[in-house]
């Protein structure tokens, strides 16, 4: 199904268009760094007056292999692995050679080594890899600590990020714009960092180690197109999947080894593949639509903080005509149409809710992108909460709380959550709602980390209730 600038909204939904704007000032998190253009509301909901109960934590789980064809992911993997996400060409696959050590370098916060050691355990389990955390000597892999500030202020556009023959951040400093830190002409990985910010909520550092260790130890690149990976620049998925565990697993296959070109392992896939994913069959390597450059750049620029609001509106009004040009109805459009909601709450409310409209209904469509879905769930049930409407919240919230559990986002989690225990609140279901909201805080407490930003986030949900809203000043 194709989107058109000038798509109609739904009946049930033409009347709450006018109430999306107040959904402009609610800083709800999302899986991308887009931001609302500006607040148009206050809210006089009071502070948050909730003891906070324990942090809560998920337990041992691990996603599904893929269910795509071999073809298609032969091809994946040579293209997640011989290019950077700069577009620049590498030209041989490289990879630890032997066991792999791991070791965390500096103040570690609490939550760190307990989501490490599960993250390496899977590894082992699912990608099949020799992997273990030591706690002193040279490692392969050091993961650094560091204050979002301080990283920041020398890659000013990374949450996180790693850096190939080094081991501090000491050494990263030091050779950041020398040929050491070039990854085109590493033929073996021998030395890898990873730079996480030690103050920053314990879900994002969970994020961050299971990204960026994934990228020390396979591959380097991300793309669009992929609906079940964290190797996808949309950032929905932010631990990792059945997807990228199998392309771990071929990286690490005895048939591939370090310095082997494109062609020579291109030629290895079809039978590595059928071995270690029965499922999906046999065959050569299959044609993906390609993502032009164009259609990058203008999410890229939808995408910019720093970019005017106007600019990334009509930077996410591009790239949805590039992705309807192109034929696609999958995750790119989807995404596109996602950016365009999010960038449109405060100035166009109508194509808002008409964006989120389509894009839900295409990731719906599709089992492996739920939790996209859920995504984009969230801010319908907004809307919903906003405008009193309880059943499509319960509705939206029942319907997507699995997905935001399987896919292991605590904050995503946690909102659906308190959006579900306001409805239920308004509902005259209280004993419901108190038990629904004490389990989202605790999930919240992971997803958002400190007690202030839990408060915050559960007044502004609070806020959007009906009644509790004041006109702007």
């Amino acid at each position: 199904m194709r989107f058109a600038l000038s798509l109609s909204i739904p009946t049930p939904f033409r009347r709450l268009a006018p109430r999306l704007a107040l959904l402009a000032g609610l800083a709800l998190t999302a899986c991308s760094p887009v931001t609302p253009d500006a607040a148009v509301t206050s809210r006089a909901a009071g502070p948050l007056r909730d003891t906070l109960p324990p942090m809560k934590r998920f337990a041992a789980g691990h996603d599904r292999r893929p269910t795509r064809p071999n073809s298609e992911l032969a091809r994946d993997f040579l293209d997640l692995t011989f290019q950077l996400e700069s577009g620049r060409a590498l030209p041989v696959l490289t990879r630890f050679e032997g066991p792999i050590t791991v070791r965390v370098e500096g103040k570690a916060p609490p939550t760190l080594v307990p989501d490490l050691e599960r993250l390496l355990a899977r590894l082992r389990n699912e990608a099949g890899l020799n992997i273990h955390r030591i706690k002193s000597g040279q490692a392969s892999v050091t993961i650094a600590t560091v204050s979002r500030g301080e990283l920041q202020r020398l890659v000013p556009q990374a949450a996180c990020f790693v850096s190939p023959r080094i081991s501090s951040w000491s050494e990263y400093k030091a050779s950041r714009r020398s040929p050491v830190s070039d990854w085109t002409t590493l033929r073996e990985r021998t030395r890898m960092a990873v730079f996480i910010p030690s103050d920053v909520a314990p879900q994002e550092i969970r994020d961050c180690l299971h990204e960026e260790l994934a990228q020390a130890l396979g591959p380097v690149n991300d793309l669009y197109r992929l609906p079940d990976s964290v190797f996808n620049d949309d950032n929905f998925h932010t631990v990792l999947t059945g997807f990228d565990m199998l392309m771990l697993r071929v990286t690490y296959a005895p048939e591939l080894h370090s310095g082997m070109s494109k062609p020579e392992v291109a030629a290895r896939l079809p039978a590595l593949l059928a071995r270690l994913n029965p499922r999906g069959g046999q065959g050569g390597i299959g044609v993906a639509s390609e993502t032009p450059r164009l259609w990058v750049t203008s999410i890229e620029t939808a995408l910019g903080a720093r970019t005017p609001a106007s600019r990334r509106r009509a930077a996410a009004k591009q790239a949805v005509s590039l992705a309807n040009a192109q034929g696609w109805n999958d995750c790119r459009l989807a995404f596109s149409l996602y950016v365009l909601g999010r960038l449109s709450i405060a100035a166009e409310p109508e194509q808002a809710l008409a964006s989120f409209l389509q894009a839900e209904a295409i990731y719906r469509a599709r089992p492996q992108t739920r939790l996209q879905a859920a995504h984009v769930a969230m801010q319908l049930a907004a809307y919903a909460l906003s405008s009193g409407n309880t059943d499509a919240v319960l509705h939206l919230a029942d319907a997507n709380i699995p997905a935001a559990a399987r896919a292991e986002n605590a904050a995503l989690l946690a909102q659906l959550m308190l959006m579900k225990s306001e409805a239920l609140k308004l509902s005259g279901r209280r004993d419901e709602a108190r038990v629904v909201r004490q389990d989202a805080l605790g999930w919240a407490r992971y997803g958002f980390g400190s007690d202030g930003e839990v408060r915050a986030r559960a007044g502004e949900i609070a806020g959007l209730v009906p009644g509790l809203r004041v006109a702007a000043k």
